[in-house]
Formats: C-alpha cells, sequence, structure tokens
C-alpha cells in the first residue's frame, strides 16, 4: 500500500470584517490603542469623537466579534484632496495580514474620499514597521513618497518626543487607489 503524504490540518483563518467606527466602538478602540506599546495614547473622548465625528475617515476591523484594527483619519480642511492618517493599530491576533493596509483602502474607496488624490501622515524615525507600510503603499499606488520634519523634537515637543516626519504620498489615481493598496 502506497503512503500518500498529507498536509497537517490548518485551522481556518477567522474573518475580519471592515467597517466605520460606531461611538460605541470607542472604549474598545481606546483599549487596542493603549495595549499597543508603539503607539501614543490618545484620550477615551478622543477616540469616542473620531468613533463619532470622524467615522466617514475611520476604520475598525473586526474578529469574531472584538475590534483587531483601527485606522483613525481625516481630511483636513485646507486640503480637501488629502486623507491625513493619524494612526494604525493591528492588534496581536491580527498581524501578519495586510489589515493596515486593508483599512486605508477601504477609507480611500468612501464617498468621503473621492476627491482625494494624496495621503498624509506623520512617523517618527525609528518606527520601521510604519515606514514599511507606507512606502510599500506609495509603491502599489506607483506615487512619490517625500518626508520632511514636521514637529520637531526640540521645538514642538519640548524634548519630550522624538521629532515627526510629515510623509506625503502623491498624487495617486483615487479610482484605482483602494484597489492598488488592498491587492
Amino acid at each position: 500500500m502506497e503512503h500518500i503524504k498529507t498536509s497537517p490540518r490548518r485551522s481556518p483563518q477567522p474573518t475580519v470584517a471592515i467597517r466605520p467606527p460606531r461611538s460605541s466602538d470607542g472604549a474598545a478602540v481606546w483599549r487596542l490603542i493603549r495595549d499597543t506599546e508603539a503607539l501614543d495614547d490618545n484620550s477615551l473622548y478622543c477616540n469616542l469623537l473620531q468613533c463619532s465625528h470622524f467615522s466617514a475617515t475611520c476604520a475598525v476591523a473586526e474578529m469574531q466579534g472584538e475590534i483587531a484594527g483601527w485606522m483613525s483619519g481625516y481630511v483636513p480642511p485646507d486640503k480637501p484632496d488629502t486623507l491625513f492618517v493619524w494612526q494604525i493599530c493591528v492588534g496581536e491576533p491580527a498581524r501578519g495580514r495586510g489589515l493596515a493596509k486593508r483599512l486605508v483602502a477601504d477609507v480611500l474607496a468612501r464617498p468621503e474620499c473621492d476627491d482625494v488624490r494624496h495621503i498624509e501622515c506623520t512617523i517618527t524615525a525609528d518606527n520601521a514597521a510604519s515606514w514599511a507600510l507606507f512606502e510599500g503603499m506609495a509603491r502599489q499606488l506607483d506615487a512619490r513618497l517625500s518626508r520632511r520634519t514636521h514637529f520637531s523634537r526640540d521645538v514642538h515637543f519640548d524634548g519630550l518626543h522624538d521629532s515627526e516626519f510629515q510623509v506625503t504620498i502623491g498624487p495617486f489615481d483615487k479610482d484605482s487607489a483602494a484597489v492598488a493598496i488592498a491587492a
């Protein structure tokens, strides 16, 4: 009898659903950010406002009924063609699935971002994960990435926080942006 080699069965990965946040998600978002060492904490009230007033340009990822990912962003009033990504957070159980890019892609695909042709964010020099994420998005969008000091450690943070570099990606073709990033 011939033995057939089989692969061990892997349990299926839980499904992740991405959606605009609701105000009732604020506390879970706040806990997710608080539990992610690399991120600056915001007040719970700030996250509640993001989940309500800014829900059209923010996104949560749900996995097995729990908030597993978060992206906060907004369109600055003086830059209607720009999505400013404030914070992206993916919990440990959901990492390695390209979820951060999918969160951004979901927001870009919404009608509130119809005029968006640029993505901006700020990143500290030592945040390798964020640099890799945004450099990868720029490549996928076939768009230029520029960086400049935005908030200086000494001038703006009184020496209490590393300098933040403003990263700008764009211009890019909005119609294909969400598909390109999510790929």
